[in-house]
């Protein structure tokens, strides 16, 4: 079996191509014939939030929007469906960005599809549209009910992160775990209760795939116990080069790699550079008089914090991370466990402070340059770009 899926890897890292020789090809050819997955972007959060139109121009106000996608050469995206711990009646929520999401694919058949299945995304890769995917950005939104999986699977949901920063009664997250006077799930514990191994073996089940970004180090040894198929962490970072909670340690990234599992980088500054943070909470401590007013007035508190790093540009150009350091992160991967567990979650529009070069979808090619300078071939290439996930995603079907 494992053979099986290897060899479809191989078939599915390019489109409608065999030659892997990347000495004969420019870094823009390569990035065109790979399939580019971004397995982590929270673009519906700035429509629900500030009333953006993904399929208009976007420029110098997010990260992403639909023309810009293709113009970076993205293939296949899975959205963000996000709400933090205080969000009344998540799952609704949840249905409301998703309803969003498939009004934008209603208006643009020919540039947008949502999928299925690799089969369905490869038929729309194939076609030169972006293949729609969806990944549910914590486990409350399930609302601690099992029949609410299968009606978000139907949906286009494909991936599960168990928790966001807030724990469920069920699973509970790196915030919590790490933070003095931890929260504990509903059995006085951290990791996953009984429920929570129900959920990780209906996910299975359904053929979602299980995220552990996000997620406590008890939570997720409990996955790895538990799950049956590959997992993936769809948005983290290297906790070697940068210890932060939201990053993995070493111990963690072999244990998905022996699961057949895959790590997408993050590309939040604080996530790459150890010294972001400090950094970060400086920037924010001298504006907190202006974001405490914004929250008064009635914004939401991610937007005004977002506002001051718009507002003073100067000041937050400064905070970002090397460009260099996105690479560093992937090959510290790829040295420690092998090409074939490392790929892009890049997080845009759902953090402020991308690295330095990489501001937006429209520089994904920028890697693709890095790695080829790097000496990486055609074929690794592509497994980094896309072909691990994909292979993951088979993996759960």
């Amino acid at each position: 079996m494992r053979c099986l899926i290897l060899l479809l890897f191989i078939l599915i890292s390019c489109k409608n191509s065999t030659d892997h020789k990347s000495e004969s090809k420019t870094f823009e050819e390569i990035h065109s014939q790979a399939i580019f997955v971004d397995s982590h972007n929270d673009i519906l959060l700035q429509t629900m939030g500030k009333g953006y139109i993904i399929d208009h121009d976007l420029t110098g106000k997010t990260h992403s929007d639909l023309d810009r996608m293709k113009v970076g050469g993205l293939d296949v995206q899975f959205f963000s469906v996000w709400s933090d711990g205080n969000q009344k009646n998540p799952y609704n929520f949840a249905n409301t960005q998703i309803d969003s999401l498939d009004a934008v694919i209603k208006r643009n058949p020919n540039k947008i599809v949502k999928v299925a299945n690799t089969k369905e995304l490869l038929n729309t890769v194939n076609q030169n549209k972006i293949a729609a995917l969806i990944g549910l950005e914590g486990g409350h939104q399930i609302e601690d009910d099992l029949k609410k999986l299968d009606s978000l699977y139907n949906r286009g949901v494909r991936y599960i992160t168990l928790t966001w920063n807030n724990s469920t009664q069920w699973a509970t997250s790196a915030f919590d775990e790490t933070k003095e006077n931890s929260t504990l799930n509903s059995e006085g514990r951290k990791g996953l209760t009984e429920f929570g191994k129900q959920v990780i073996r209906k996910m299975n089940e359904l053929g979602i795939i299980i995220d552990v970004s996000h997620v406590g180090e008890q939570t997720f040894w409990d996955v790895i116990s538990n799950t049956k198929k590959p997992i993936i962490a769809s948005h983290s970072s290297v906790y070697s080069i940068c210890p932060h909670p939201r990053n993995l340690k070493d111990d963690q990234i072999k244990a998905i790699a022996k699961n057949g599992g895959v790590v997408q980088i993050n590309f939040n500054s604080g996530f790459l550079d150890s010294t972001v943070g400090k950094k970060e909470n400086q920037f924010l401590k001298k504006h907190k008089a202006e974001i405490d007013s914004l929250k008064l007035s009635g914004v939401n508190p991610y937007f005004a914090e977002e506002l001051m790093y718009s507002k003073y540009h100067q000041e937050s150009e400064k905070l970002k991370a090397s460009f260099n350091l996105v690479i560093e992160h992937l090959e510290y991967i790829i040295k420690l466990v092998g090409i074939d567990y490392v790929g892009i979650g890049s997080d845009f529009d759902g953090i402020v402070l991308p690295p330095k070069q990489l501001n937006d979808v429209t520089k994904y090619p920028l890697i693709t340059k890095a790695l080829v300078e790097k000496g990486y071939n055609q074929n690794d290439i592509s497994k980094i770009l896309g072909g691990n996930i994909l292979r993951v995603l088979k993996a759960n079907e």
